[in-house]
C-alpha cells in the first residue's frame, strides 16, 4: 500500500473526503517529524513509538582494507512496533 492508497483507505474508513484524509495524514507526519526532531518521544500505545536516538562516536573498520575509521556521533530516528501491532502481524501469518 502506498501513500495515495492509504489516503483512500482512511477516507473510506472515516467516511470523509480524500482531501480531508490527506490533510490529516500530512498533519500527522509533520507533527511526528517535528517532535521527534526536538527529541520528544511519541508513543501510540499498542501501535508504534517514534523517538530520536543519540549514537556515540566510535571507531569502525573498513571491511576491504581493515583500516580503522572514526565515525562521528550522530542522531537517528527509531521506530518500534507496539505489542498489539506485533500480535496482529504474527496472527495473520497463521
Amino acid at each position: 500500500m502506498n501513500k495515495s492508497e492509504l489516503i483512500s483507505a482512511i477516507a473510506a474508513k472515516t467516511e470523509s473526503t480524500q482531501k480531508d484524509a490527506g490533510d490529516f495524514l500530512a498533519a500527522f507526519e509533520e507533527i511526528v517529524v517535528a517532535n521527534v526532531a526536538k527529541g520528544e518521544k511519541i508513543a501510540l500505545s499498542g501501535f508504534m513509538s517514534f523517538e530520536r536516538v543519540e549514537r556515540k562516536a566510535r571507531t569502525a573498520r573498513n571491511p576491504q582494507t581493515g583500516a580503522e575509521i572514526k565515525v562521528a556521533a550522530s542522531r537517528a530516528p527509531k521506530v518500534a512496533a507496539g505489542a498489539k501491532f506485533k500480535a496482529a502481524v504474527k496472527a495473520a501469518k497463521k
